[in-house]
């Protein structure tokens, strides 16, 4: 694989910023098992976590090994905490991430275009921005997945832990409640009309837990299909690690 880290101006952001990128190659490394190369590879955007950054996932996880056995391309852009929203006061992260950043993405790099190569994930923040992305896009996703994400982000920001989570959902927010809106999963679930396949997993002993299981409530009422693991589990990078392998190999029933 080659591994860029990638400096550039964002216009939706007015300021530059930057995303990591895995590329499949088709020379094997040793102790590297690389797998058929497209022409146009498929890609995974694959999203950070609120503290996170657009290394992390390379940094705490061996992504870039398992995405070599696929031939996936890997895209992962830096948003800092923005929960990949319009902020109200702050940036326009969500319309950087679903119309600029895709653009910037197949401008810079050969990749597949089409919707069936097309995965989104994140863990945490990032598995409620890759459901956000893909429920109100479908058509750009085959398939999206959330590793102990924020999947209940209403009643998430009406409870916040500390003063600084409360000042972080007003910034981002602001002070109207999020339930019933475009910002609300369970909303966007209830006025789906399709959606790409979606894979939902959760530790047990995750504080996220009760809003995952939220979430899949939610999909259940609209007979919408969801693959679910939830077992033993904490909020950290030994779980994420060992599950984004399960979403890699999931993915890839998927294609088929």
């Amino acid at each position: 694989m080659a591994r860029l880290r990638c400096d550039f101006f964002a216009d939706t952001l007015g300021l530059s910023t930057t995303m990591t990128v895995l590329l499949p190659q088709p020379n094997a490394q040793i102790g590297v098992h690389a797998g058929a190369i497209a022409t146009e590879p498929p890609t995974l955007y694959l999203l950070h976590g609120l503290s996170d950054d657009d290394t992390a996932w390379t940094r705490y996880t061996s992504i870039e090994r398992y995405a070599a056995e696929l031939g996936l391309a890997v895209v992962m852009p830096q948003v800092h905490r923005s929960f990949y929203a319009d902020e109200a006061q702050g940036h326009r992260y969500w319309t950087f991430l679903s119309e600029e950043l895709p653009a910037i993405v197949h401008r810079f790099f050969k990749l597949s275009p089409r919707r069936e190569d097309t995965f989104v994930a994140g863990l945490s923040m990032g598995g409620y921005g890759a459901f956000k992305w893909a429920l109100r896009q479908p058509q750009r996703f085959a398939a999206a997945a959330s590793l102990s994400g924020v999947l209940d982000i209403a009643e998430r920001a009406q409870a916040p832990r500390s003063d600084d989570d409360t000042r972080m959902f007003q910034r981002i927010f602001g002070e109207a409640p999020l339930t019933g809106t475009i910002n609300d999963l369970n909303w966007l679930i209830e006025q789906a009309a399709e959606t790409p396949h979606l894979y939902v997993c959760c530790g047990t002993e995750d504080v996220l837990h009760p809003g995952n299981l939220t979430f899949i409530d939610a999909c259940r009422a609209k007979n919408i299909a969801v693959t679910t693991d939830f077992g033993p589990g904490e909020h950290d990078w030994t779980y994420w690690d060992a599950r984004i392998r399960d979403v890699l190999a999931w993915l890839q029933v998927v294609r088929r």
